[in-house]
């Protein structure tokens, strides 16, 4: 009988019966046969590992038909009996197998892809072939760095570390220089330790064959697979490094696309593994890059990239950089190019991302950021960003220690006026500048007192009637708004008085005009509102009120019919105003056409209006004096007539108020008014305010007499 070495050599004879009994009973229907024939295969892989691979093929194709059993724990056993077989067998046969246990990678049950990670360990340490397959089994063990299960990720650590111990020994005498002259890299993510030299040597140099599978594992269709891949390609950079800067047209087109993922964790990891870029790539190289394909088609993902690298740069690196990168942005091909939502809000990010990062180094560009800022700020699309901008421009402000907003825009109220009037002549609703206009005017508080000559250069060029009336009636609506509290916004260096002739000539007085149209009516809303602004805040003083009487007065009068409320309303305070301050100077005839205009409001539909033009009418009648008198009786009389009308009003208010018109009225004429209220007596609903207008008029002392 022949002699054997060991008990199991003598079965080697016998194994194919062996192989044909393992294949029935890997496919058996009962799941505790397969795990006991699984078990059997393991066995007889590592006692016959002389003639065991004549069989191992013939294994692989039932053992991968029963790698995604329902149950786990045949699962476990197939993907435990396939690294004995494969290992202790033919390793050409590991192409056929990888496929299905990367699929375990992803297997719902703890114990599945514990499995996976010792055979992958098991792999890259025995295998014979090792060398040949690192770039394929490496990422599979590296999945388990990424598990959900924290015994897991300890578990392939451990492997992990093993592996590049072994490999660094080796390959001593390719990588002496290396262990000789070992030095960490002058900045490392914080958080994150650094993995040893055989790891990031197994990384680095198989990196070219495994980028690419990856890559694409990242544009699968399946969410699960996208959110390891994500997960692996950041584990992948922390260990190549700078070693990363050949690949990075690869990796950018890849971080482009999943910053667009609708998965959120995908999206987080694409941050995460930009932010690596920045730490281990020179600028030279990473920005130089994304400021390329921004310049050539600017997308809201190249921003959102550039974002991530700009907070792991680090401050010292970045900063030779941070005027090109500043200039790139604020360029209106970038900053301007269009005014979708995600766009402007990645570039904000970039912002935030440069001030956090560079701190005091901004003070170089920060006129670039305001520019930006001032961009986003100003289109409408936004306005759920403006306390996230204004933050960004007091951290702005902060880090050049400026006293918070006013101080930023004291620093460049000049240049940022200069930029926005290059050209307003040519202006258009539609124009950028005029937006950034209005965010510059309306939020740098008292730092726009100082750039008047430029700001009504502009108002003065775009507010001509020949102008688009949409954006006149835009810049009307600024002005209007700065005139609101002027002391702290257009008139905090006290020269406002320098411009008012230009605000009343040049600029209300001629789109107080009437013209046909909506817009237009709105206009003469806003420029009646302007004019009252500088009234209330005194910016128009009594005497100037004398020299704008007779430009502005006939105006307001034909604004008394417009069909805005408001503009009646305000327009009635307006002639008040007028009265008073002018009062007995007033000429006769100018009296007369005032009073009909006011008459017409008493009637008016709104209630508020009426009240103001019987304010007014009782100011018009005090700037009558005995010289007029005579010559306004016929006016006088008739006034009388349709006053005490209204004092038969069904509103009480109104009452009142004409009350009070006629009992100011009544000192001119008493007799005749006497004689109209007792014509008017019998028809008054209630004689109750008559009554009270004859008790007021006889107690000035006046008796009634028939002569």
């Amino acid at each position: 009988p022949p002699s054997y070495s060991s008990p199991a050599d003598s079965l080697a004879p016998y194994l194919p019966e062996l192989g044909q009994a393992l294949r029935a009973a890997l496919l058996d229907p009962f799941p505790d046969a397969r795990r006991e024939a699984c078990a059997l295969a393991a066995h007889a892989a590592k006692a016959l590992p002389e003639h065991f691979h004549l069989q191992s093929e013939s294994l692989i194709e039932p053992l991968m038909q029963s790698v995604s059993h329902q149950h786990f724990r045949v699962r476990v056993a197939v993907i435990q009996a396939t690294g004995a077989v494969i290992q202790f067998g033919n390793a050409k046969s590991l192409d056929d197998v990888l496929s299905h246990l990367a699929q375990r990678c992803f297997d719902n049950i703890p114990q599945v892809r514990e499995a996976v990670i010792i055979v992958m360990g098991e792999w890259l340490l025995h295998l014979r072939d090792r060398y040949s397959f690192f770039h394929k089994l490496v990422p599979l063990l590296l999945s388990g760095l990424v598990d959900e299960m924290h015994e897991n990720r300890e578990l392939a650590l451990s492997y992990w570390k093993k592996v590049g111990l072994q490999w660094e020994k080796e390959n001593e005498d390719d990588i002496k220089d290396k262990l000789d002259f070992y030095s960490a890299p002058p900045y490392y993510p914080q958080g994150d330790t650094r993995p040893g030299l055989g790891c990031r040597e197994l990384v680095t140099r198989h990196l070219f064959r495994i980028l690419p599978g990856l890559c694409r594992d990242l544009t699968d269709w399946i969410v699960g697979t996208r959110i390891k891949a994500s997960r692996l390609l950041r584990l992948l950079l922390l260990h190549a490094e700078d070693h990363v800067t050949q690949h990075m047209e690869l990796l950018l087109r890849t971080l482009y696309h999943m910053c667009l993922d609708e998965e959120i964790l995908v999206r987080r990891e694409c941050l995460r593994a930009a932010e690596l870029i920045g730490t281990f790539v020179s600028p030279a190289v990473s920005l130089k890059l994304i400021v390329s394909d921004l310049e050539k088609s600017p997308q809201p993902s190249h921003l959102t990239v550039l974002s991530a690298v700009i907070r792991g740069s680090p401050r010292k690196v970045l900063q030779p950089h941070l005027g090109h990168l500043a200039d790139t942005l604020s360029h209106p091909h970038v900053s301007q190019c269009t005014a979708e939502v995600s766009y402007l809000e990645q570039l904000l990010s970039c912002v935030e991302a440069l001030v956090e990062k560079c701190q005091e180094d901004c003070g170089e560009v920060s006129l670039q950021l305001m520019k930006i800022l001032v961009t986003i700020m100003a289109i409408p699309s936004v306005g759920h960003l403006h306390e996230q901008i204004e933050e960004a421009m007091k951290s702005l402000a902060e880090v050049q220690g400026l006293a918070g907003l006013v101080g930023l825009y004291q620093q460049h109220i000049a240049q940022l006026m200069q930029w926005v009037s290059s050209a307003p002549d040519s202006w258009t609703c539609y124009s950028s500048e005029l937006l950034q206009l209005d965010v510059i005017a309306t939020h740098s508080g008292p730092a726009i007192g100082e750039a008047l000559q430029e700001l009504f250069l502009i108002l003065k060029t775009c507010l001509q009637t020949s102008k688009d009336p949409l954006m006149r009636l835009k810049l009307f609506s600024t002005l209007s708004q700065l005139l609101q509290e002027p002391d702290t916004t257009i008139n905090s260096e006290g020269q406002f008085c320098n411009y008012l002739e230009i605000v009343i000539k040049d600029i209300l007085a001629p789109n107080l005009q009437w013209h046909g149209g909506r817009t237009a009516a709105a206009i003469r809303t806003t420029a009646v509102s302007c004019l009252w602004a500088l009234i209330y805040s005194k910016l128009l003083s009594p005497e100037e009120t004398l020299n704008v009487e007779q430009l502005l007065l006939p105006k307001i009068l034909a604004t008394l019919d417009e069909d805005s409320k408001m503009t009646r309303s305000l327009s009635c305070q307006i002639v008040r105003v007028f009265l008073e301050v002018i009062g007995k100077q007033f000429e006769p005839d100018k009296l007369a056409a005032i009073y009909p205009e006011l008459l017409k409001r008493l009637d008016d539909a709104s209630h508020d209006v009426r009240l103001e033009a019987a304010k007014a009418l009782a100011d018009w009648f005090r700037c009558i004096d005995d010289d007029k008198k005579a010559l306004l009786r016929s006016s006088i009389e008739f006034l009388y007539q349709e006053l005490l009308v209204g004092l038969d009003d069904p509103n009480q208010s109104i009452q009142l108020a004409v009350l009070d018109v006629l009992k100011e009225a009544g000192v001119l004429y008493p007799d005749l008014l006497v004689e109209q209220i007792k014509a008017v007596l019998h028809k008054h609903r209630s004689p109750t305010y008559l009554n009270l207008l004859l008790l007021h008029i006889e107690s000035t002392g006046w008796r009634y007499s028939k002569s």
